[in-house]
C-alpha cells in the first residue's frame, strides 16, 4: 500500500495552527511501531512505546498515592504521555542492553524536531515537560520515573523472567538500573524487591554479576 502523501491538500487547506497540530498527532503515530525488549503479559510478543507509554498513565492515576512526596497527576501522566516520544527518531535503548553514550544527544535532536512540528507554544510546554522528566529532580518527574521502572518488572514477573533472562541480568545489576523506583516512592520500590526475591528463587535473575 503506498504512503499517504507528507502534506495532503485537506491538511492545507486548513488555519496554519491546526495544520501543525495534525501534523504532529500524525507523526506520533509512528510511536506504535517502535517495539521495546518487554514482552506483554501473555507473552505472545514485545510492546511498543505507544502501549508502554498508556500502560504507564494508568499506573500514574492508580498509584499516585504512594508517592514519596505529593504530586500533581496530571502532570505526571503528561510526562508519561510525552517522555518516549522521542523514540520515534531515537529508537528504544533497552535498560539491560548495551548503552550508547550519544543516545542523550540523539534523543534530544529528536524531541527538537517533534516537538517542533507544533506551534511554538505547545512546543515549548511539552518540551518542558520532556526535559522535566529526563532530568528527574522534582517530585513529579521523580514519580513519573517510579511507574517508568515498575511497569517493565511488573511483566518481567508475568513472562517467568523474560527481557532478564534475555539479557542474563543478576539482581545486583536488576536493583541499580531500577534504584529510581525508590526515589519516587518508598512503597513501589518493596514492592519491586519482593518481586526480585522471587524472580531470583525461580532462577529468572542471576544471583551475581556474570563473569566477563
Amino acid at each position: 500500500m503506498p504512503a499517504p502523501p507528507d502534506n495532503p491538500e485537506w491538511l492545507r487547506s486548513l488555519a496554519p495552527r491546526l495544520q501543525q497540530q495534525l501534523t504532529f498527532l500524525t507523526a506520533i503515530d509512528a510511536l506504535k511501531t517502535i517495539d521495546r525488549a518487554t514482552r506483554i503479559s501473555n507473552n505472545s510478543r514485545r510492546e511498543n512505546s505507544a502501549e508502554h507509554s498508556w500502560h504507564l498513565t494508568l499506573f500514574a492515576r492508580i498509584l499516585h498515592e504512594y508517592a514519596n512526596q505529593p504530586v500533581d497527576v496530571e502532570r505526571v501522566i503528561m510526562m508519561l504521555m510525552v517522555h518516549d516520544i522521542v523514540e520515534i527518531d531515537a529508537g528504544d535503548e533497552p535498560i539491560h542492553g548495551q548503552q550508547n553514550p550519544d543516545q542523550a544527544a540523539i534523543e534530544q535532536a529528536a524531541a527538537n524536531r517533534l516537538f517542533g512540528l507544533l506551534p511554538d507554544d505547545q512546543a515549548d510546554a511539552l518540551g518542558a515537560v520532556w526535559q522535566e522528566f529526563e532530568q528527574a529532580q522534582t517530585a513529579d518527574a521523580q514519580f513519573a520515573k517510579a511507574v517508568d521502572r515498575l511497569q517493565p518488572v511488573m511483566l518481567n514477573m508475568l513472562t517467568q523472567g523474560g527481557t532478564w533472562i534475555d539479557y542474563d541480568v543478576s539482581l545486583n545489576q536488576l536493583v541499580s538500573r531500577t534504584s529510581k523506583i525508590g526515589i519516587g516512592s518508598d512503597t513501589l520500590w518493596a514492592a519491586a524487591n519482593a518481586m526480585f526475591n522471587e524472580a531470583l528463587e525461580h532462577g529468572w535473575l542471576q544471583k551475581s554479576t556474570p563473569a566477563g
